[in-house]
C-alpha cells in the first residue's frame, strides 16, 4: 500500500496536473459544443434488420493448441452459416489462394468473388498484411485476424446481390472502415457495394441500408466528458447528432482513419480507408443512457433518420444489453463457439495430433491427464 505521506504528495501533484490541464477539457467543450444544437430525435422505423458476426478468435479459450489454429466462422442473426474453415499461422497462403480461387479466375467462395470483383488473383495482392512465409523464419499470427476481417467484407459483398423479401437493414459488427486492403482496393469494394445496392433498388424496389456498429470509439473515449458537461444528447428521448468529420480527426492519432470521400474537396489525401459517416446515438429514453458510435454507409447519408429509426425498433428490444441493436446480440450468440462447441473443437484438435504422431500417441493422452495451469488453484 501506498503510505500516508507519499498519498499527500501523489494528491497534490495529481491537483497540479488537472490544474495545468484545464485548458484542455475547456478546448474539448469548445469543440463539442456545436452539437448540442444538432441533436435529433430518432422516429421508430418498420424494417427487417439482420446482422453479420464473425467469431473473434481472441476468445478461442482451448487449452491445449500446440498449432494455434482458429475457426474463421461467419454468421447472421437468423443462425445462417456463411463461412466456416480452419486456419493457423503457418497455413500455405499459395493453398488458400486455391482455396478461394482457381488458377484459371474461377472464384470458389465469397472472398474469391470479391477478389475477382477487385482485379487481384492472390491474398498478397488483396492485402499487404499477408505475405507468404520466408523459410527459416518465425511466423506472425497475426495475419489470420487480417484473414478473418477479409471474409467478413467478402460476405457482405456477396450477401448484397442476395433476392430481399423486404427493405433490409445489414448491421455490421464494427465501425464501415478499414486499413487491412492494398492500394484503393477498399474504395473499389465500397463502390461495388454502392452499386449492387443501387440494383436492389432498380431492379426489386428494395431499399438495403448498412450501417456498423462500434462497442467503443475514439471519438466517445476523448468527448465523454466534455459531451455531459455541454449536455450533448442529453434528452428524454431517443437521438442522435451527426459528428464533424474535424471532431473526428482529431480524436485519431491517424486522420486518415477519420477522413471520408467529403474531406477530399479539401485538397487532402484520397480516401482510403473510410467507407462511414459517424453518428453518436442514445437508443434509449433517459437521459443516462449509453451513447454509441453507428458508421452509416456514406452514399446513404441523407438516410441516416431511416436506418437509425429501424435500428431503433431493433434496439428497444435489445437483450441482455438494453438499448443496443438485438440483430447483432443475437449474431453474437450464434457465432459464440463455447461450451460443447468448445469441447467438440477440443477434441478434434487432439484427434489430429493423436493421429500425426503414429506410435508416440501415448505420450499425449497421459498429457492430457496433467494439469495445464498448476497456479490456478490459489483461486480454489
Amino acid at each position: 500500500m501506498i503510505d500516508p505521506s507519499s498519498q499527500a504528495q501523489l494528491r497534490d501533484a495529481i491537483a497540479e496536473c488537472i490544474g495545468s490541464d484545464q485548458g484542455v477539457l475547456d478546448a474539448l467543450r469548445n469543440e463539442i459544443r456545436p452539437l448540442r444544437t444538432a441533436t435529433r430525435r430518432i422516429q421508430p422505423r418498420a424494417t427487417t434488420s439482420i446482422s453479420l458476426v464473425g467469431t473473434d478468435g481472441g476468445n478461442n479459450q482451448l487449452q491445449f493448441d500446440p498449432y494455434l489454429i482458429q475457426l474463421i466462422r461467419v454468421v447472421d442473426s437468423s443462425n445462417n452459416e456463411y463461412c466456416l474453415e480452419a486456419v493457423s499461422p503457418t497455413t500455405s497462403i499459395q493453398k488458400l489462394n486455391a482455396r478461394h480461387l482457381s488458377l484459371t479466375g474461377v472464384p470458389h467462395t465469397a472472398l474469391g468473388e470479391m477478389m475477382l470483383a477487385l482485379g487481384v488473383n492472390s491474398l498478397p495482392k488483396l492485402s499487404h498484411m499477408i505475405r507468404p512465409t520466408d523459410a527459416g523464419k518465425p511466423v506472425s499470427p497475426s495475419w489470420v485476424q487480417v484473414y478473418r476481417e477479409l471474409v467478413e467484407w467478402a460476405i457482405l459483398y456477396s450477401i448484397l446481390k442476395k433476392d430481399f423479401g423486404t427493405d433490409t437493414l445489414i448491421v455490421c459488427d464494427g465501425l464501415l472502415r478499414s486499413k487491412i486492403f492494398a492500394q484503393d482496393l477498399f474504395q473499389r469494394l465500397l463502390q461495388g457495394m454502392q452499386a449492387r445496392v443501387e440494383d436492389q433498388w432498380n431492379k426489386n424496389r428494395r431499399r438495403i441500408y448498412i450501417a456498423g456498429v462500434a462497442k467503443h470509439s475514439k471519438v466517445i473515449s476523448r468527448y465523454r466528458l466534455a459531451m455531459a458537461l455541454e449536455g450533448v444528447l442529453q434528452v428524454d428521448y431517443p437521438a442522435y447528432v451527426e459528428v464533424p468529420r474535424d471532431v473526428e480527426e482529431k480524436a485519431y492519432v491517424w486522420s486518415e482513419f477519420a477522413r471520408g470521400n467529403d474531406r477530399e474537396q479539401d485538397g487532402g489525401e484520397i480516401n482510403k480507408f473510410v467507407g462511414g459517416k459517424m453518428f453518436l446515438v442514445k437508443f434509449g429514453s433517459s437521459r443516462r443512457d449509453h451513447i454509441w458510435p453507428i458508421d452509416i454507409f456514406v452514399p446513404q447519408i441523407s438516410e441516416a433518420q431511416t436506418i437509425l429509426g429501424s435500428m431503433l425498433a431493433d434496439a428497444i428490444n435489445g437483450f441482455p444489453v438494453p438499448h443496443y441493436p438485438r440483430c447483432l446480440q443475437k449474431a453474437h450468440e450464434n457465432a459464440a463457439l463455447v461450451d460443447f462447441d468448445f469441447d467438440v473443437l477440443q477434441d478434434f484438435i487432439y484427434e489430429g495430433v493423436r493421429a500425426s504422431l503414429g506410435g508416440a500417441a501415448e505420450t499425449l493422452d497421459a498429457f492430457q491427464l496433467q494439469d495445464a495451469d498448476p497456479s490456478q488453484r490459489r483461486y480454489s
